[in-house]
């Protein structure tokens, strides 16, 4: 259950373990250097559970509008509320720093996260045509009103 995860703020130390699952989860994975990007100029959590990294979601903000970039669970951390506990901490994060709205892009083919997201109330507001490059595929825009 969630309680068996600790949700931190990331830090540089924690990029290699970040970057091994991202490259397990997505076809067009993010660089190494997007993640020490992050560290310094995003919202940026990971997930700890046994002293090992299971999931992460990185997400910006400006004025009172954010927006999700990133969020993955490790195999391991699946079915286990792992990815509920991260947007969780990210919406509240964001609602902390005045953030009213939140925007997210997920896959159109993504079922589990589209529910996931939907569970917390993200709306279809959108579509951007073949965004998604590996496989080629349409992006669903999804939008909170925190």
């Amino acid at each position: 259950m969630v309680d068996r995860f600790r949700i931190r703020p990331a830090e540089l130390t924690d990029v290699p373990a970040v970057h091994a699952i991202e490259q397990r989860v997505f076809a067009d994975p993010w660089t190494t250097q997007d993640f020490r990007d992050c560290v310094s100029f995003a919202v940026f959590l990971v997930a700890e559970a046994d002293a090992e990294i299971a999931g992460y979601v990185v997400a910006i903000d400006a004025a009172d509008e954010g927006e999700i970039l990133n969020l993955a669970v490790a195999e391991g951390g699946r079915r286990r509320g792992l990815g509920r506990a991260l947007v969780q901490a990210i919406v509240d994060a964001l609602a902390e720093r005045g953030v009213r709205q939140v925007y997210l892009e997920v896959r159109e083919s993504n079922a589990a996260a589209r529910a996931l997201y939907g569970a917390f109330g993200f709306e279809d507001v959108g579509r951007r045509k073949a965004y998604y490059r590996r496989p080629v595929e349409d992006a669903i825009v999804l939008r909170l009103d925190a």
